[in-house]
């Protein structure tokens, strides 16, 4: 199908969901909107957008589908291992200062994230203080993020991963294989709260000391981008920490003066404390 998709066609489709469903995709950014509308077309063999917007606006069971294409996201276990040696060696040390952690992956998607963290909280002893809460706006990602069956193949792209981002024992002791699909050991998830969250529509989901979202604001248009900053800065105790993809940044942004920098690379930042004025330090 060589689609070429017309402007407001793409915008009654957008507007049409959010106002049926309450799912605002308004402030993405239009590239992005365009290949995932184009991606629901070819997928569900829809010739345009408007003969897609009324199909979904008659059929809720429709729109769940068309959901999970228009969010669909692709990652892996230990993405950017260096990341997660970075994590490993300078971020648990202070995670491990405080009594209680609270951890947020916002845009948590099919689950690689939350058990990459979930491995590497056991084997930096910190797993039994630590919650993770793991939100996305599609819920089958989270349903498959829950259930952690993976295809045999891109375990060992994890494998890898894992070893190169200091893993400190054989990753085949997290999960069983079997019928060409591994299924990770559901003991990992024993600390982790799922629900869904709309980084959009929704607010502060709690305070923490760890927040990341990682490869999602390249989604979005600026003004999103600075709201989700806000967002984010305030789900943070001072002193927490905020990872963002690695073509991601707060400089710049109203919330930049609110952080220092851990790592400029992987785009780790610290919220600094704040003084009587109202002044951070």
């Amino acid at each position: 199908m060589n689609l070429a998709l017309d402007e407001t066609e793409v915008r009654l489709f957008i507007e049409g969901i959010r106002l049926k469903y309450g799912y605002d995709f308004q402030d993405y950014s239009e590239a992005s909107m365009v290949r995932r509308v184009e991606a629901v077309l070819r997928h569900f063999r829809f010739s345009d957008p408007l003969e897609a917007l009324r199909s979904l606006l008659r059929d809720p069971a429709m729109f769940r589908q068309v959901l999970s294409v228009l969010t669909v996201t692709t990652s892996e276990m230990f993405r950017d291992p260096e990341f997660f040696r970075c994590l490993r060696q300078e971020i648990v040390p202070i995670l491990k200062t405080y009594p209680t952690i609270k951890v947020w992956s916002a845009g948590c998607s099919t689950g690689e994230e939350i058990y990459s963290l979930a491995i590497l909280f056991r084997e930096e002893g910190i797993e039994e203080k630590t919650t993770i809460y793991a939100t996305d706006i599609n819920p089958r990602a989270i349903r498959a993020a829950k259930d952690g069956i993976y295809r045999t193949d891109d375990i060992k792209v994890h494998t890898r991963n894992y070893q190169e981002a200091g893993g400190r024992d054989s990753f085949g002791q997290y999960y069983a294989a079997d019928y060409g699909l591994v299924k990770m050991n559901s003991d990992l998830l024993r600390n982790v709260v799922f629900s869904e969250h709309s980084l959009v529509t929704d607010g502060v989901f709690a305070e923490c000391q760890l927040v990341l979202c990682r490869n999602v604001l390249i989604y979005f248009n600026k003004t999103l981008q600075a709201r989700v900053l806000r967002l984010l800065t305030d789900s943070l105790c001072y002193g927490g920490l905020l990872c963002l993809g690695s073509k991601e940044a707060i400089r710049f942004s109203k919330v930049e003066t609110e952080f220092d920098a851990v790592s400029e690379k992987w785009r780790i930042y610290r919220k600094r404390a704040m003084t009587s004025r109202g002044l951070h330090v």
